[in-house]
């Protein structure tokens, strides 16, 4: 059951100018859902991703590597779920090639232009007959205002699609902003088992665009963690469509630049919560922040020794105030000269630890009261220096293990 997540409103989901969606269902792995995306991008789009840090990178993200390395001009996306196309070799990269021709032939553009992704089962071959066929099915069905229906066609364990919007004004013209993403479990960042794909109207030149892609993503689908496991499919993907009439955002010193990226960021930032909120088996939603680290480094390492300790998201779950794991996953966060006198530790606003021990005014009750809620934020201050970050994470639940147990059932 997903944590206060629900099922995007339609009438709250933008399209985007210059982008068109279609989805099929292909029975790619499971009858009867959808499960083939094909998005077609308006001429004179520009397209950036960040990729898996796996070195089993799946054929399709080999593919999507090279295609972007070949042209600037990408003009459509190609996803389909259920099976990865993962750990599959030569064969693998054939078969993304081979469903990049068929969507080309259909659209009238060159293989390079297309950009192919999957997800699901890890080391079986995709059912390609099947697969061609969706394909042009979903290209039958193209419409500006499919993004639902888009991001109900990328699930595997999800429970909800995720897809969110957001409107701003830049300089008097309203941009659009789109976006979907899925992803539940294995779930760690650099990146995640996910894929996200947001789109915008507003031009955004080639030249920064790789930075800004990276930029959004570092503030959000890289600061997720479910079950600390990186995939071998993810990507995030940012289309400019350049359809507004705004001019085009062509550096960082652009005074729109800045309020263009938190925009951004914010998309991104709900459907990487989302997809923690919809985390496999999650019954809480946690926000770990540290403060007050020597730099950004090091304050992620302490907040993911945190967010990975099984003995911490095992609490959680009890609504355990056992409150001593979180002191142990800093100390065991390999940062070598960390003083514990300096650690102090909040749960919400509940002061529980200060100078390396459990602060006197602490109660059992309080701590107790915050555990048994479902949505939690840990603090911890390293009092060494200025630098902040935030991670959201989940629980560890019986369903968690039961999911992946039968996953391929």
């Amino acid at each position: 059951m997903a944590v206060n997540l629900y099922p995007p409103e339609p009438s709250e989901i933008y399209p985007v100018p210059g982008v068109v969606l279609g989805v099929a269902e292909a029975n790619i792995r499971k009858p009867n859902r959808k499960d083939v995306l094909v998005v077609e991008l308006a001429l004179g789009s520009r397209v950036a991703g960040v990729f898996t840090s796996n070195r089993f990178a799946a054929a399709p993200v080999q593919v999507c590597r090279k295609h972007l390395s070949e042209t600037n001009n990408i003009r459509a996306i190609v996803v389909n779920t259920g099976i990865a196309n993962a750990g599959t070799g030569l064969q693998g990269v054939i078969d993304a090639e081979e469903t990049c021709q068929k969507l080309s032939e259909i659209l009238n553009c060159s293989p390079t232009q297309v950009l192919p992704f999957s997800t699901g089962v890890i080391m079986e071959p995709l059912p390609m007959r099947n697969l061609l066929k969706g394909v042009e099915e979903a290209a039958n069905s193209l419409s500006r205002n499919n993004w639902i229906d888009a991001a109900e066609a990328i699930m595997t364990t999800d429970t909800v699609p995720k897809c969110y919007s957001k409107r701003v004004d830049l300089d008097g013209h309203e941009i659009t902003i789109t976006g979907i993403s899925k992803g539940s479990g294995m779930i760690e960042p650099h990146m995640a088992t996910m894929l996200g794909f947001i789109a915008t109207d507003i031009g955004i030149d080639e030249s920064i665009l790789q930075e800004v892609v990276k930029t959004v993503a570092d503030a959000s689908y890289n600061r997720v963690t479910v079950d600390g496991d990186t995939s071998t499919n993810d990507s995030f993907v940012l289309i400019s469509t350049g359809r507004n009439q705004a001019d085009p955002i062509a550096s960082a010193d652009d005074p729109r630049y800045d309020d263009l990226l938190d925009a951004l960021i914010e998309v991104a930032q709900k459907l990487s919560q989302a997809m923690v909120r919809d985390g496999e088996g999650a019954s809480k939603f946690i926000t770990i922040t540290v403060e007050d680290a020597r730099d950004e480094e090091e304050a992620l390492k302490v907040a993911y020794a945190v967010a990975h300790s099984p003995l911490v998201k095992t609490a959680f779950y009890a609504s355990d105030p056992n409150l001593g794991r979180i002191l142990a996953a800093v100390g065991n966060s390999k940062i070598a000269d960390l003083d514990p006198a300096k650690v102090t530790l909040w749960l919400d606003d509940v002061l529980v630890a200060r100078n390396g021990g459990r602060a006197q005014e602490y109660e059992e009750i309080q701590g107790q009261t915050i555990m048994a809620q479902d949505e939690i934020t840990v603090r911890i201050s390293l009092g060494r220096g200025d630098a902040s970050e935030t991670v959201w994470t989940t629980d560890l639940s019986h369903d968690y293990v039961s999911i992946n147990a039968d996953y391929r059932s």
